[in-house]
């Protein structure tokens, strides 16, 4: 059987048991839905010209990364949105931050900046890849001429250099 049509039948004959683990996860049908259809097109672009001694483990490996890193992502939005329950103006002014907030949101930018300007150029650059530009750390790495392990010690170092030096800030 062609790799193309092996990878679609594992997908087809397992895609409702992948919804249901997308869906433990996530705590939602459509988001597992989507999850998995994701999942779908990393695992069939990956098992080109390449066949898995274990295509279903890959599968669920590949729906349990993409579901926990939506939920992360939501995590982190999540922190910054107005609920959507919050449709009165008077509650959505009180969402809004305090003055003291808005300053001290503003300080931490300012020292935020400072810290990335002061960082070695290839790591600044790999941290703005990354983190501004969205890019992967492959990405990064293909960018940059370096190696992924390289890349992700520049932007784990460059992270941690920027957050220290905001938190010891005067």
């Amino acid at each position: 059987m062609p790799d193309e049509s092996r990878t679609l039948s594992v997908f087809l004959a397992h895609r409702l048991r992948l919804v249901d683990y997308a869906q433990r996860i996530v705590g939602d049908h459509s988001r597992a839905e989507d999850v998995v259809q994701e999942a779908y097109l990393r695992f069939d672009s990956a098992s080109r010209g390449r066949p898995f001694d274990e295509p279903l483990a890959y599968l669920y490996r590949i729906v349990r990364n993409l579901a926990l890193d939506g939920l992360r992502q939501r995590t982190r939005e999540s922190r910054f949105m107005i609920p959507a329950d919050a449709a009165d103006t008077d509650r959505a002014v009180d969402a809004r931050p305090s003055p003291e907030a808005q300053a001290a949101g503003r300080s931490d930018l300012v020292a935020l900046r400072a810290a990335i300007a002061e960082l070695p150029p290839r790591a600044r650059l790999a941290l703005e890849f990354h983190r501004l530009e969205g890019q992967t750390i492959k990405e990064v790495a293909a960018r940059l001429g370096i190696s992924v392990g390289a890349a992700h010690g520049l932007i784990v170092d460059s992270l941690e250099y920027c957050r220290d030096r905001i938190q010891r800030r005067p």
